[in-house]
């Protein structure tokens, strides 16, 4: 994504810088890829980086020595691309919070075309935040692939139930939700314990679509959410990049200021929009 930075500044304060708003993008875009209470601050070496990429028993590992892949690839530190193998490999995870943080990684590296070809096979995946992340980082490839994704992320999200049994919403309207969140629990015939049905994207609660006490089937919607502000700007971010006519709509309902939403995420939709109008207008060869 567009990154703001101050060529006067010394080298040493733009390096500490780059890491630092590496850092932050990892924790706006993708709170929800890491595991609570885990700081991956820590620098690791080499060795260790190899060692908590194949510690299969502790996903956590893995994902801190990816964090520290990004970081180094956002660096165009060269060493980083001892790492590419690795990282695809980790792309086909069966744990979604590793697929999560290696789509993000794999967005740090815009010239490796293994990783655009990864992330393009990985725009169907089951877990909405694996196809978000796929979508900003195929983005950063100038590849609009993902416009369908990032046009979602700026719609309200229907959360359905893979449960059949008898409804006890547990929030109200407004409430914020993030990833994981306890929206409702489904108490099943025969079996003692309800089943949980947890947030799969951070939000905030729209509307409850059935009442207490509605019998479900697996499949059937649950509740509506709102975007989150946090990816709204990024899907807004993204759209700069690669939006066209026909996601105008979406990017226009978040040009004036919003309820929930900062003034910079209006500013960044009026951008979005007249990037797109000015790419629609401009010549095949002059397109910005």
């Amino acid at each position: 994504m567009p990154e703001e930075m101050t060529d006067a500044a010394p080298r040493t304060s733009r390096r500490a810088n780059i890491i630092v708003t590496v850092v932050a993008l990892m924790c706006v875009v993708v709170p929800f890829m890491f595991w609570k209470d885990t700081w991956f601050g820590r620098e690791l070496s080499d060795d260790e980086i190899r060692e908590y990429l194949a510690d299969t028993d502790k996903p956590r590992n893995a994902q801190h020595a990816l964090v520290q892949i990004s970081e180094q690839m956002a660096n165009g530190n060269l060493a980083a691309q001892q790492w590419r193998p690795e990282v695809l490999k980790l792309a086909s995870h069966p744990l979604s919070e590793i697929r999560i943080t290696t789509a993000w990684v794999m967005g740090q590296d815009r010239e490796n075309e293994a990783f655009h070809a990864k992330l393009l096979a990985m725009l169907d995946d089951a877990e909405p935040l694996v196809r978000r992340n796929v979508a900003l980082s195929l983005a950063r490839f100038a590849d609009p692939a993902g416009r369908p994704v990032l046009r979602a992320m700026l719609r309200p999200f229907t959360v359905t139930t893979p449960h059949t049994g008898t409804l006890q919403n547990r929030l109200e309207p407004e409430d914020s939700v993030d990833h994981g969140t306890l929206l409702a629990r489904i108490e099943q015939p025969g079996v003692e314990e309800a089943a949980e049905l947890r947030s799969p994207v951070p939000g905030i609660v729209k509307q409850r679509l059935l009442d207490d006490g509605s019998d479900v089937a697996a499949g059937d919607g649950i509740m509506l959410l709102d975007p989150s502000a946090d990816h709204v700007f990024q899907a807004l971010r993204a759209l700069f990049l690669v939006g066209a006519q026909e996601d105008l709509d979406d990017v226009r309902t978040f040009m004036r200021p919003r309820e929930g939403m900062a003034e910079h995420i209006a500013q960044q939709a009026r951008l979005t929009a007249d990037q797109i109008r000015g790419r629609a207008a401009a010549p095949p060869d002059r397109a910005p």
